[in-house]
């Protein structure tokens, strides 16, 4: 029975995932980032007549890390994250350096403890939760982006470093899926410590700018590339979006840095037409 550990299990894609798994019967490291969450995941899996493991795991925090490092893990799911909207021209440094520490340098620290004992083994399966924004970007979501980016880059290095090792490494892409996570990044302007007369835009008045998608096919996916059922390195969910992410890169090499100034670009005036949760 293979052990899989998946961090960021307390809510969203980890949640379910970790549930899902269990119910199939792995052996399921649920790591939750706040002491309450274990209660809850522990009960959520009673309820659903499933067994797994809930550990406090903050992929921030060095004493959290350290434990995970001495557990046989098989599989790592990195899957904890965090999204803070807001304009590049307007984000707080402290809200920017949370964002890359939480998506970026936690789950890096985490993966080289985990590491080790994988490559003692010859064998084990690395899967980082990126995004759709891990390949294009839109605005007011440079932060979570760029955090995304980042891990892309580290994803695609790693898979290349510790294939001698026996060990796989992959990434699941998310697009606009309906779980609160989307809307909730549009909403941590509410806690900024800066002067909101200084700010370039008045977030109460925009909001994510896509229609969101059930997330249903995330789950399957992730499950896919966990068990080895889906060997793609990188896997675009929904799959009807992947052409549109092609069109959206290929457009930056002839794209001008005159096209449309002066104008308000169509995706900045959807984030104020569109109603938060919008579903597709």
């Amino acid at each position: 029975m293979k052990t899989i550990l998946i961090t960021g299990a307390g809510t969203g894609f980890g949640h379910e995932v970790a549930l899902r798994l269990a119910a199939k019967g792995f052996d399921v490291i649920a790591g939750v980032e706040i002491a309450a969450q274990v209660h809850a995941v522990t009960e959520d899996a009673k309820k659903r007549g499933v067994s797994l493991r809930v550990e406090k795991l903050d992929v921030t925090c060095e004493g959290d890390r350290q434990k995970a490092a001495d557990w046989d893990v098989d599989i790592l799911l990195n899957n904890a994250g965090i999204s803070e909207g807001g304009s590049v021209a307007d984000i707080p440094a402290e809200n920017l350096r949370r964002q890359y520490e939480v998506n970026i340098i936690g789950p890096v620290m985490l993966t080289q403890l985990v590491l080790r004992k994988m490559v003692a083994k010859k064998k084990g399966r690395v899967v980082f939760m990126s995004s759709v924004a891990g390949l294009t970007t839109d605005p007011f979501a440079g932060a979570y982006s760029s955090s995304k980016h980042a891990l892309e880059a580290i994803a695609s290095a790693l898979s290349q470093e510790v294939k001698e090792f026996g060990i796989e490494v992959a990434t699941v892409n998310p697009g606009p899926f309906l779980t609160g996570f989307n809307d909730r990044m549009f909403e941590t302007w509410k806690s900024w410590q800066d002067d909101p007369a200084r700010r370039l835009f008045d977030y109460s008045k925009i909001a994510f700018p896509h229609e969101q998608y059930d997330p249903e096919p995330v789950f399957e996916t992730t499950i896919g590339v966990l068990t080895g059922a889906i060997d793609t390195y990188r896997n675009v969910e929904p799959k009807e979006i992947i052409s549109q992410q092609r069109e959206q890169l290929d457009a930056i090499w002839s794209q001008k840095v005159t096209d449309g100034l002066g104008k308000r670009p169509e995706l900045v005036q959807k984030a104020y037409d569109i109603k938060p949760a919008t579903p597709v």
